[in-house]
């Protein structure tokens, strides 16, 4: 069994998008290989306020930013449960051993709520909300958007859009820092 280690970002630290640029550059330098192309996955729903953090970040990818990696799920073409497994299947027929980086929002404890959390190693969607999903992504970021709870999908639900678009915020600056070396 592997160990993953985690690294936290505090997404109202005024640093934390230059500190997870830094360590996820590091992670990519040292575990990609340059003939991969990058991929963002970003997971999540448009319906959900709780699960719309991929979405969103896939939005302001797309939106605001030349990059030079391939951008899935967005508002417009969400990656959510009932689709995750195509668009899996999609990205591995077009891209010969594609180096994914999987963005989702997921639960956490209550003094995590607004942390931004980056890990080597393949984000696994729907631990929150008990759903068995495929494991994806050679590294893996999730903001933690609200406390863990028997009632995860009404949490979901009054999830505070602030800390959302807070979280989103420093992803896509961080995403935008990798492109300026």
């Amino acid at each position: 069994m592997r160990i993953i280690m985690h690294y936290y970002y505090d997404s109202t630290s005024n640093d934390a998008a230059l500190l997870l640029s830094e360590k996820l550059k590091y992670i990519i330098k040292t575990s990609k290989d340059s003939r991969q192309e990058t991929i963002i996955l970003c997971v999540g729903s448009d319906r959900s306020t709780g699960d719309s953090l991929g979405p969103i970040v896939g939005y302001k990818l797309k939106k605001h930013m030349q990059c030079n990696f391939y951008v899935y799920g967005d508002l417009t073409h969400p990656v959510h449960a009932a689709n995750l497994s195509k668009y899996i299947e999609c990205i591995n027929q077009t891209f010969i051993n594609p180096y994914i980086i999987a963005v989702d929002a997921s639960l956490g404890r209550k003094d995590h709520v607004g942390l931004i959390t980056l890990g080597a190693g393949p984000l696994r969607p729907g631990l929150g909300v008990k759903k068995k999903l495929p494991e994806v992504g050679n590294v893996h970021i999730t903001g933690i958007v609200n406390e863990s709870s028997n009632e995860s999908h009404s949490t979901l639900q009054t999830t505070r859009l602030c800390v959302i678009m807070q979280i989103a915020d420093v992803i896509t600056s961080a995403f935008g820092m990798l492109q300026s070396d």
